[in-house]
């Protein structure tokens, strides 16, 4: 069982170098300490989910940010995955891409993503959406890896 003092721990599904920079940014200007893990591709991302191989080690995450568009293994396969695994489905997961389109949104619900946000470009209104994320599911939501 996780202690509420622990740190938060948060894994990243991103291929984006420059997306995982400005995370790691603005993750290191939030009040709730935690720690972040990022994998590159959606294949790997289930490897540390599952603590495959160079994971086997690797910590249960509390929070998921999943990026939709990336090589191996796209997005919404891994969500899909995720939320049909027995003890991987409690684990939020909010889906941060750069995809606005209707269709995307819709089906990343209907796959039982947690939460959808868009991706800003600038990194001011990037850190804003990653303190909003702290201040929700870091601070106000009771995680069900962390009860």
């Amino acid at each position: 069982m996780t202690k509420s003092t622990d740190k938060i721990e948060i894994l990243l599904i991103e291929d984006n170098e420059g997306d995982i920079i400005l995370t790691m940014e603005a993750l290191t200007e939030t009040t709730i300490p935690n720690t972040l893990s990022v994998t590159r591709d959606g294949e790997e991302g289930m490897e540390f989910l599952y603590k495959l191989g160079k994971y086997a080690d690797a910590p249960t995450p509390d929070l998921i940010l999943l990026d939709l568009n990336m090589p191996k293994k796209d997005g919404k396969e891994v969500l899909k995955e995720i939320k049909s695994h027995k003890e991987l489905k409690v684990i939020p997961v909010v889906i941060l891409t750069n995809s606005n389109a209707k269709k995307d949104v819709v089906e990343c619900y209907e796959l039982q993503a947690n939460c959808y946000i868009n991706k800003p470009l600038d990194f001011e209104e990037f850190s804003k959406v990653i303190r909003t994320i702290e201040q929700f599911w870091l601070s106000m939501v009771l995680l069900p890896t962390r009860i």
